[in-house]
């Protein structure tokens, strides 16, 4: 009989890698390229290393007359799996549609690395990258950050605590069906993985660099694109952090496609609500990045 993902992921360590396996088959798997979407053929990928955190890196291969921005682009995976490669098909397509070097990391995930690991990696490449600008032939003061679902989560943690440590260099920040409060979080396919992420310690959901809606104070932060979906289970998640950066005097631009669901930008070939919202990012990303 073969076992549901809960059933895998209830088995903890051994659980969350033969799930990640799975996932990486299906994603290797080049009969299911339609399903997942490929590399845009616009771009070059290459890996890079920010210390131990391999990067995937999109840069277009179309002629620059001065240096790209950047975008910060974290994978969702409810921070136990995933990878940037099943984020391949929006982020190769953001990078040839914007001109912007777009980097995706490969962060540490839960349950072998619990909260912060996942959020000090991000800062970390936050951090490489604005080192290492010059090398990567982009421009360190015009980045923006990136997620869907958990990887939305990081995002904004990352636009709050830059705000926190005088970072200015991000100008925009795209939260997709982003998880912003995961103090009592439960649902379907939901069960262990805030105690994975957390080590057991869910109190510490309380921390805003969990729980991004929790911050003391959303002022000041970085122009904002939520996107979620009708048929999302999460989309409460997405419209109060909407709502919060919205009231603190953020601008805000919201994107609800009404025949959609939680991880529709991943499916390219079978959600043709993936387009408008690879739209609605690439226009969102021109405006703010310049």
């Amino acid at each position: 009989m073969t076992k549901t993902a809960a059933e895998v992921q209830d088995r903890g360590v051994d659980g969350m890698v033969e799930l990640r396996e799975r996932r990486a088959a299906l994603l290797a798997n080049r009969r299911l390229t339609w399903v997942f979407g490929a590399d845009d053929p616009g771009v070059v990928v290459h890996e890079a290393w920010a210390g131990e955190i391999r990067l995937r890196v999109h840069v277009p291969r179309a002629r620059s007359a001065g240096l790209r921005p950047i975008v910060l682009a974290f994978h969702g995976g409810g921070w136990c799996w995933g990878s940037p490669e099943q984020s391949r098909w929006m982020a190769g397509r953001i990078a040839a549609r914007t001109g912007a070097i777009v980097v995706a990391p490969a962060y540490r995930l839960a349950p072998e690395h619990p909260y912060p690991a996942a959020v000090e990696d991000c800062w970390a490449v936050l951090t490489w990258v604005v080192a290492n600008a010059d090398e990567l032939g982009a421009d360190a003061t015009r980045i923006a950050v990136l997620g869907d679902s958990a990887g939305g989560t990081l995002a904004a943690v990352l636009a709050v605590r830059a705000r926190d440590e005088g970072e200015s260099r991000i100008r925009g920040q795209v939260l997709i069906y982003p998880l912003v409060d995961l103090v009592g979080l439960r649902g379907p396919g939901l069960g262990g993985i805030v105690e994975h992420y957390l080590g057991n310690d869910v109190s510490l959901a309380e921390e805003w660099s969990v729980s991004p809606l929790r911050a003391r104070s959303h002022a000041g932060l970085p122009a904002a694109l939520v996107l979620t979906a009708r048929f999302d289970p999460m989309r409460s998640h997405a419209e109060r952090y909407a709502d919060a950066l919205r009231t603190a005097g953020v601008e805000v631009a919201v994107h609800r496609p009404r025949l959609a669901t939680h991880a529709y930008l991943t499916l390219p070939g079978i959600s043709p609500a993936s387009r408008a919202g690879l739209a609605r990012i690439v226009g969102f990303l021109r405006e703010r990045l310049g």
